[in-house]
């Protein structure tokens, strides 16, 4: 297994007990024993006393990294010069694919470390190309390390109604895939939007500065249980009830594994599905907007 930009030991402590490296299964009796991980990171961080290999790749160089392991796996012909420019020698390279393909099962954990840096979109679709490749020589699978609670929900439900994950226009009337034009957080830096509806996340504590500033500049609404960096700096703060405490749901783990979930707490305050509801019933009674020429509805 391969971490990529990310440090579960401090970010999400239960996935290497729980989940990914010591658990024992079927086919992994003996847990930690049988499994090799890996920590690509551009700083050693606490993960890196899990990893059996730590590979510290210079800033920026994500990108580069990842397109020299996708050439070695296929046999392509790479200059170590520009290997020399990502921090990682060509031995280290030729040891990491060599130990990919002995794998009977491989996984690359991705994190905002190669999401949320230079590259972005870039370096999560080449994580994506580098697992769909390693394919032809045995199982490989890549998965994101998500930061927010029930996120991968999110991408389960755009995807089954529009076909898509993420990054998904619907200004056309159709779903639109673009990643990196549409989403979030490119929208925001552009200054795109001129509003902005916030629902079960904080981007004002987690995205870069320009996009922060310009939702303080647009009016933003947020519905949360309790005050967050966003709430602060929002015109409209909507308090609803805690999702699986005091709301039933759904939500999804980072396998994409369904968990329902049952209120044991009632709440005075409404659940965010329902104040949604309302936001679109109240929007329907509104007339159809018209485009305005000199005062006049054109069209």
């Amino acid at each position: 297994m391969i971490y990529w930009g990310g440090n579960p030991a401090e970010c999400h402590p239960r996935h290497f007990t729980k989940y990914s490296l010591t658990q024992k299964g079927k086919f992994i009796p003996n847990g930690r024993k049988d499994r090799t991980m890996v920590l690509v990171d551009i700083r050693e961080t606490p993960s890196a006393k899990a990893a059996d290999l730590f590979l510290q790749v210079r800033p920026g160089k994500d990108f580069e990294l990842v397109t020299v392991l996708r050439a070695v796996v296929k046999g392509q012909r790479v200059d170590e010069a520009s290997v020399a420019e990502t921090g990682i020698t060509m031995d280290q390279v030729n040891d990491l694919v060599a130990q990919m393909k002995a794998a009977r099962f491989g996984v690359i954990f991705f994190g905002m470390g190669v999401s949320m840096t230079r590259g972005k979109h870039m370096n999560s679709a080449a994580i994506l190309m580098l697992a769909a490749e390693m394919n032809a020589f045995t199982k490989f699978v890549a998965m994101p390390m998500r930061g927010h609670g029930n996120v991968t929900g999110s991408d389960v439900v755009m995807r089954y109604t529009t076909g898509y994950p993420f990054g998904v226009s619907l200004s056309r009337g159709y779903p639109r895939f673009n990643p990196g034009e549409f989403s979030t957080v490119d929208l925001l830096v552009r200054g795109d939007i001129d509003a902005c509806l916030v629902l079960g996340a904080d981007p004002g504590a987690t995205m870069p500065q320009p996009a922060i500033d310009h939702m303080a500049r647009v009016p933003t609404i947020v519905l949360d249980p309790k005050v967050t960096h966003t709430s602060r700096l929002a015109r409209v703060h909507i308090t609803t009830a805690v999702t699986g405490v005091s709301a039933p749901g759904t939500v999804y783990r980072m396998d994409e594994v369904p968990l329902p979930l049952r209120p044991a707490l009632k709440s005075p305050y409404p659940t965010d599905e329902e104040v949604v509801r309302r936001i679109r019933e109240a929007v329907k009674r509104r007339p159809a907007w018209l485009p305005q020429r000199n005062g006049k509805a054109v069209g």
